[in-house]
């Protein structure tokens, strides 16, 4: 099999069309690279040919390169592997720049033009961009850009090295520092490609380019003499401001815990002071810096491979297709209105029911609001708003469920409620459909109780906002059935987000890891933790919000319902008397948090964050020895990575796979560390149990180490090795 086509036609132009068998989309392969290389010397060898195309077969140009591909480079050769493998790269791009130009007059060179009909991203742009001319069809769906930055490495073949030279380094921040992506046009505009033409005349114009292009087309800016750098270099008066600049933007984005930016802004500074051949090396040398880091390993493992086997069904049962046709929503506030908006806009059919009309009409015109925002973008057509709204509809009569085979309630969170709700909803749909409660934190198998059908009832778990966030977490049931599974799996696929699949338990995965984290936070004011400490150690550390502002965001009083029902339910061996006092204490005085513009914050009128609330201090003084910033973040750590350690004993996690997603995507557990599992890994089991022990003697038993934990602390295993040896 081949990845790489050629021909020739009667008028001399070669086109290269690339078209990876069996993937929707294109990949970039070591042997994909041997066999682009080797069609670009057919091309430059043979007097016949006067240029050449480089398109795809698909409606896509390309996805990327595969990162399985990099991680084995790592581990059959280490840096030294790495570094060979990227300049490998390095060389083929550059063969196909200078393209047989004579090096010293620049002359004799054959134009090479890419022609991207849809999609390019990473390696599907660093490719593009080496060539002499860049024309994208004008497909309004398509994504150009350099996204490595997301899962922890950064565009390393060439294109970090290449888009700094073409748009200058302010210009190119956004699109390397930040993966921004942008449509064909935007693309243009950005100075990225160089023409949007009709889908149809693509490959036309690429022709015509070809066949009148100019010696003078095909030098690059940053091989020609004289060149200067757009918005200077950094020993120029502007250049230095920028460089400057964008130094602390990364720290400030960052907070120093991602070393991808650190080692692309240092790949950018010192490569912008050389030749454009040593940049490339420099370049090389600090993506190999990066990839034998851990924590980018640890990212790509987890926010690319083990995030992708998980969206394509790793756990799935094996029983028949359950693509979702017809789908009820029960409950048209916020959950159950965003719920039926990313199913409507997946093309599934919904019937949104609420107990007053006025109420169902309320979540519809949330799906209008979000499709009206969209077209003031320009990323939704009025066309397509009329055909989302068109497959909700809003009623208040449970016999319009007729023919649905999933139903999502979203009603409160109220057993009985939801009891009264199950009963209805299997009163009028076929026997065969699943129902799925939206709950974060009721037992699955007790509100299964009230159901007929309790190997049909599963847990599906949102998190807010819906369309926004990738996560959903999945609960069995002890008597739930591998149907309902795989149903519950197929929708999740269906509306394009990331499911992890957990057994039902007090506030199963996410919220288990995720109210420690808070409570630590807490604990810590009441103790006279000065507040900014709290929340900076939690940011320095990675985490994307400290423990106070989150109770913010998600409501104090929130937090004191969900403790007096843990208490209720927990009796005498309720554990968090210490933070019910902080936080009993801030619904008293009316301090509920952001939805009251009060809370550990202070909020203006426009609900604008000032800063942290100054009356704290006058009930919980600040005491006058503070621990250090360490102590601090291994405590609020700690409090998540030991739940999630618990939750893989207990049984609630089968697969670590879904611990370290399920953390990045729902809560926003460091990402940089890989998740709870993977920074456990980085550190090393014995570590890990120095600080348990630590923080047990310091601060109690909650920190105490789980047996697993200390068992692979004496055998030196790690959780990614382990799973391996059982899997094996």
């Amino acid at each position: 099999m081949t990845d790489f086509t050629y021909a020739v036609d009667a008028d001399g132009v070669a086109t290269i069309t690339w078209d990876v068998v069996a993937k929707s989309m294109n990949v970039m392969s070591l042997a994909g690279f041997a066999e682009l290389s080797a069609h670009i010397d057919t091309a430059l060898a043979d007097p016949a040919v006067k240029g050449v195309i480089l398109t795809s077969g698909k409606k896509d140009f390309a996805g990327g390169m595969d990162l399985n591909v990099i991680a084995r480079m790592k581990e059959d050769g280490g840096a030294q592997g790495i570094f060979d493998g990227v300049m490998m790269m390095h060389g083929v791009l550059r063969k196909i720049e200078r393209a047989g130009m004579d090096p010293k007059t620049l002359k004799g060179g054959k134009p090479i033009v890419a022609a991207l009909p849809g999609t390019a991203l990473g390696i599907g742009l660093e490719l593009p961009l080496s060539c002499h001319r860049i024309i994208a069809a004008d497909n309004p769906k398509a994504k150009i850009g350099l996204p490595e930055i997301m899962v922890g490495i950064f565009p390393g073949a060439g294109g970090t090295t290449r888009l700094v030279r073409k748009l200058g380094a302010m210009m190119a921040a956004p699109f390397l520092l930040e993966g921004k992506l942008s449509d064909p046009k935007a693309a243009k505009a950005a100075g990225i490609i160089d023409e949007v033409v009709a889908p149809d005349d693509l490959l036309s114009r690429a022709k015509d380019w070809v066949l009148a292009a100019k010696e003078a087309d095909l030098v690059k800016p940053w091989d020609a003499k004289g060149y200067k750098m757009p918005g200077g270099s950094p020993y120029q008066p502007a250049g230095f401001m920028t460089f400057v600049g964008a130094s602390a933007m990364v720290h400030g984005k960052t907070m120093g815990v991602y070393p991808a930016a650190k080692a692309l802004l240092a790949a950018v500074y010192e490569g912008a002071l050389v030749p454009f051949d040593t940049a490339l090396k420099i370049e090389a040398r600090q993506f190999t810096s990066v990839l034998m880091n851990p924590s980018s390993g640890a990212m790509i493992r987890s926010l690319f491979i083990n995030k992708e086997a998980l969206e394509k069904g790793a756990n799935r049962p094996k029983v028949a297709d359950q693509t979702v046709r017809k789908l009820g929503v029960i409950g048209a506030g916020m959950m159950g209105a965003g719920i039926a908006y990313v199913a409507a806009n997946a093309g599934i059919e919904v019937v949104l029911i609420d107990a007053a009309q006025d109420a169902a009409d309320r979540g519809r015109a949330y799906s209008e609001g979000l499709l009206d925002k969209g077209i003031q973008r320009r990323k939704v057509t009025p066309e397509k708003k009329a055909e989302v709204l068109a497959r909700i509809t809003a009623t208040t009569d449970y016999a319009a469920l007729a023919g649905c085979d999933l139903i999502v309630e979203a009603v409160f969170e109220d057993p009985k409620v939801k009891a009264e709700v199950t009963a209805k909803v299997e009163a009028a749909v076929g026997p065969d459909c699943i129902f799925a409660t939206n709950t974060s934190t009721l037992p699955i198998t007790a509100l299964a109780r009230a159901s007929a059908r309790p190997a049909q009832f599963i847990g599906i778990h949102f998190f807010s906002p819906v369309d926004k966030m990738m996560l959903v977490e999945i609960i069995r049931g002890k008597e739930t059935g591998d149907v309902a599974v795989a149903k519950a799996l197929d929708f999740v696929r269906q509306i394009r987000k990331t499911p992890i699949v957990v057994n039902d338990a007090r506030f199963f995965y996410a919220n288990r890891c995720i109210i420690p984290y808070i409570n630590e936070g807490i604990r810590m004011v009441a103790e006279g933790v000065e507040p900014a400490l709290i929340e900076n150690a939690a940011k320095l550390v990675g985490m994307p919000l400290g423990p106070l502002q989150l109770v913010d965001e998600t409501s104090i009083d929130l937090g004191v319902k969900i403790a007096k029902a843990t208490k209720a339910a927990m009796g005498d061996a309720y554990p968090d008397g210490a933070v019910d006092e902080v936080i009993f204490w801030m619904a008293d005085q009316g301090r509920l948090g952001k939805k009251a513009n009060a809370g550990f914050y202070a909020y203006d009128a426009a609900g604008k964050r000032e800063g942290l609330w100054s009356g704290l201090a006058a009930q919980y003084p600040v005491a006058d020895t503070q621990p250090s910033l360490t102590e601090v973040q291994h405590r609020l750590l700690m409090a998540q990575v030991l739940e999630a350690v618990r939750a893989l004993e207990d049984g609630v996690l089968t697969d670590i796979r879904e611990g370290d997603v399920g953390a990045i995507l729902g809560w926003g557990f460091a990402p940089w560390s890989g998740g709870p599992f993977s920074w456990l890994d980085i550190i090393g089991a014995p570590r890990a149990v120095e600080i348990c022990e630590a923080l047990t003697a310091a601060h109690g038993a909650r920190f105490a180490t789980p047996a697993l934990l200390r068992e692979m602390a004496t055998t030196g295993a790690g959780f990614y090795g382990r799973a391996a040896a059982q899997a094996a």
